[in-house]
């Protein structure tokens, strides 16, 4: 297969667990599988807690996976040494969440935009500084932020550094870590506006892990759904927002805000306790606050599967979840 048809990344059942002191193990990420195709944006939802991060970290090598393969563009980037692992370096960045924490407060916008070049040896003198003023104009700042140290900077100017120094070395696929989560919604705006204008023109490929539902809406293609370290779901986002097919998924568009007054509906309240993540049970995660509970579901783990062309789900039920939700909408159960 040519390489330009295959994904920029590909993550096959990563797993990510961590030791608890006295407690067991965490499955903070436990065999989740996605893609990202050139050009597109997946989106990563879930609760806080869920793994989301996680992942990216794991994609990033800021944590070492416990087990699984993560692919760029067909080659491992898990097991990647020296120079082939400074290239993929290079291709694969990533926007953390916090503006502030994630730039070295000790030095100038100008000194954290060279220390990428400087760590792989490209250019020099005047031609990096060209570099980076062409970059940080690109992301929407003026050239004398460049002088100013991150203190000095609004949170907005801040996390457009971040976006500049992502993309400083040219990457192919950037992990968008909740880049907006902290941010008044004004700048949120003038962000992910940035972020999909920056995409068409250098074709670049997204993970963009968030809890806003709103936002994943606006800027993604495809949506995969986590729950406490597995992926639920995962659709277009067309069909996620129209046709969900998780009771979890369900209940997360439920919560958010309608602008048409005169639909009545009734949120759907999840009960129930969520379980640990430290050594969970067999059956599925979700099953202590699903309103579809049975027996099956509390010692069986369902598969994720193909429940229409394109559209992954994990439930035993999936096809009776769309209609129980209706009910429990519209106030009859």
């Amino acid at each position: 297969m040519e390489k330009q048809n295959l994904p920029v990344i590909e993550v096959r059942n990563l797993k990510k667990h961590f030791k608890v002191k006295n407690k067991g193990i965490l499955h903070a990420v436990d065999g989740i599988s996605f893609s990202v195709m050139p050009g597109e944006t997946l989106g990563l939802v879930g609760e806080s807690g869920c793994g989301k991060s996680t992942v990216g970290n794991v994609i990033m090598r800021l944590h070492k996976a416990t087990d699984g393969e993560v692919l760029y563009k067909g080659s491992s980037v898990l097991d990647s040494k020296g120079n082939e692992s400074m290239d993929f370096r290079k291709k694969i960045q990533i926007i953390f969440q916090d503006p502030y924490s994630s730039l070295n407060p000790k030095k100038t916008i100008q000194s954290i935009m060279e220390e990428s070049y400087r760590i792989h040896n490209l250019c020099s003198g005047n031609e990096r500084r060209e570099r980076i003023e062409e970059i940080i104009e690109l992301c929407g700042l003026e050239k004398y932020v460049l002088d100013k140290y991150p203190h000095e900077l609004d949170g907005g100017k801040r996390q457009l550094v971040g976006i500049a120094r992502a993309l400083s070395l040219g990457p192919e696929f950037i992990v968008c870590d909740e880049p907006v989560s902290s941010l008044d919604v004004s700048i949120q705006a003038t962000i992910i506006n940035l972020l999909m204008d920056l995409q068409k023109k250098m074709n670049l490929s997204f993970l963009f892990i968030s809890h806003d539902l709103s936002v994943v809406r606006h800027i993604s293609q495809k949506v995969a759904v986590m729950y406490l370290g597995q992926i639920i779901e995962m659709a277009q986002t067309d069909e996620i927002f129209a046709n969900a097919r998780h009771p979890y998924t369900i209940a997360l568009l439920s919560a958010v805000p309608k602008i048409n007054f005169k639909e009545k509906t009734s949120r759907i309240v999840l009960t129930g306790d969520v379980p640990s993540p430290i050594n969970p049970g067999e059956g599925c995660r979700f099953a202590p606050r699903c309103f579809l509970c049975r027996d099956i579901c509390k010692t069986q783990k369902p598969d994720l599967k193909e429940v229409e062309p394109g559209h992954f789900a994990a439930c035993h039920f999936y096809e009776e979840s769309r209609e129980k939700a209706r009910e429990m909408e519209a106030g009859r159960t």
